[in-house]
């Protein structure tokens, strides 16, 4: 069985006590941090940018995932960088030449991303123009821009004929889904192929982030059968 991946996403976390909320869903099994910058540009919402990667960078051994929601992303790939980002996603829908941005990414050492929205059809020529310098797909299933989103139920269909054509394909490419997913919605995109989940409110919204984090956990290692 592929190893099943949570992401907590910082956009939910206290902002007045993010280390203590990051060291809790680390010692509670998760391995990677979901950080998505968003300029108020590309999204109608302002977050953080790399300072507060390169602060963070040094209290914990969380992986990086970097998601630019910006405009020209192209700018900033190498500040993120180091200042600790591991993984740059970029939306399809705003990088002009989008082989060049991945191999740039590449080239400074951190893995790759794109990100449909949920009204962008899967490209999938375009993806195999590319396999050979993407390491991850994100699928958004909620429109970017604010967390505490209701899941959108066609997600799903989209992450499963993107799960077909990389398995049929031979791809060593990972699926992640953003955006409304908890404990019930998490099932039903791991039925689907998904690979990395992404979860916000519904860990550090809850009272106790550490049992929310177990849990969400749990999930992932069931084994789930399309």
């Amino acid at each position: 069985m592929t190893e099943k991946i949570l992401a907590p996403s910082l956009l939910a976390a206290d902002f007045s006590n993010l280390k203590e909320q990051i060291e809790i869903v680390e010692k509670n099994g998760a391995k990677w941090l979901h950080l998505d910058v968003m300029d108020g540009h590309y999204v109608p919402n302002i977050s953080f940018g790399s300072l507060v990667l390169k602060s963070l960078r040094k209290h914990t051994k969380l992986f990086f995932d970097t998601h630019l929601m910006i405009n020209n992303p192209d700018l900033y790939i190498e500040e993120f960088i180091l200042s600790g980002a591991e993984n740059i996603t970029v939306h399809v829908e705003n990088v002009t030449h989008l082989h060049r941005t991945l191999s740039y990414i590449k080239s400074k050492g951190a893995k790759t991303g794109i990100a449909f929205n949920p009204s962008t059809p899967i490209n999938f020529d375009m993806i195999n123009y590319i396999s050979d310098i993407l390491d991850m797909i994100l699928i958004m299933s909620v429109n970017p821009g604010f967390g505490g989103q209701k899941f959108i139920k066609s997600s799903l269909q989209k992450i499963y004929s993107l799960r077909k054509f990389i398995d049929s394909n031979n791809l060593d490419i990972k699926i992640q889904v953003d955006g409304g997913i908890d404990e019930n919605t998490s099932i039903e995109v791991l039925k689907n192929g998904a690979d990395i989940l992404v979860a916000g409110s519904s860990i550090f919204g809850k009272n106790d982030i550490g049992q929310a984090t177990r849990n969400m956990i749990n999930n992932l290692y069931k084994n789930y059968m399309i």
